[in-house]
């Protein structure tokens, strides 16, 4: 099994063979904690204009997402696990687009497979891997905005490669180096009300899920299915 780590955009429009796009502040961990709380389907879309448009032809739908970090306009809900945690989502259609991961999606066009990644669970990620069997497994970090690699993409992906080469890992040490870096924001008094610090705590809760979530792409559109 040949495992490449790559990064953002780029890295995922080069992505090949079954591929992880990952998102852990905070797409893909909230998109886990969506389906949780029972939704039946995510819609991932890059471009904001498309989920406006779908919630006009679909008033039913949900919009989750962010832009700068914030809840857009119109948005039910930010892309916040705290946000969601408890609102019973049963039966409802997400339309789900932030800075980061569902860009990475979108632009994953080589991609043979794609499955979401992120600490909630890595655990079933590496068993799907593994029972999947593939040549080339591509772990894409989407970083901030992808615009830099940040460290808890990084370390989720060198995770999610130790675990799937029999490595020795120390996810304390992760959560410590995550902690003090790119996830300090989330412990900023001023920037509580879109980065709480309960979302960091939910967002490194490792294997907290024991399913995948696996896009297909149908038209123009792709969906987000969880997968045991």
């Amino acid at each position: 099994m040949n495992i490449q780590i790559l990064q953002l955009l780029k890295g995922a429009e080069e992505a090949t063979g079954l591929t992880v796009i990952i998102d852990v502040f905070r797409a893909f961990s909230t998109a886990c904690y969506i389906f949780r709380e029972g939704a039946d389907k995510i819609i991932p879309v890059g471009d904001i204009e498309k989920a406006y448009q779908l919630k006009e032809q679909h008033p039913d739908y949900l919009l989750v997402g962010e832009r700068n970090e914030m809840k857009p306009p119109g948005f039910d809900f930010g892309n916040s696990p705290s946000q969601i945690m408890g609102t019973g989502l049963k039966g409802k259609t997400v339309v789900h687009t932030t800075s980061s991961g569902t860009q990475g999606i979108e632009a994953a066009v080589q991609a043979r497979e794609i499955i979401t990644g992120s600490f909630v669970n890595a655990g079933a990620i590496v068993r799907y891997i593994h029972s999947r069997k593939p040549e080339t497994v591509s772990l894409v970090c989407m970083g901030y905005a992808c615009e830099f690699p940040t460290d808890e993409d990084t370390l989720c992906a060198e995770y999610i490669r130790n675990e799937l080469k029999g490595l020795p890992g120390n996810f304390l040490y992760m959560t410590k180096t995550i902690r003090e870096g790119s996830g300090k924001r989330f412990f900023d008094p001023a920037k509580q009300e879109w980065a709480p610090k309960e979302d960091f705590n939910l967002c490194l809760d490792i294997n907290r899920f024991d399913f995948v979530l696996k896009a297909d792409r149908k038209g123009d559109l792709t969906y987000l299915q969880p997968y045991l």
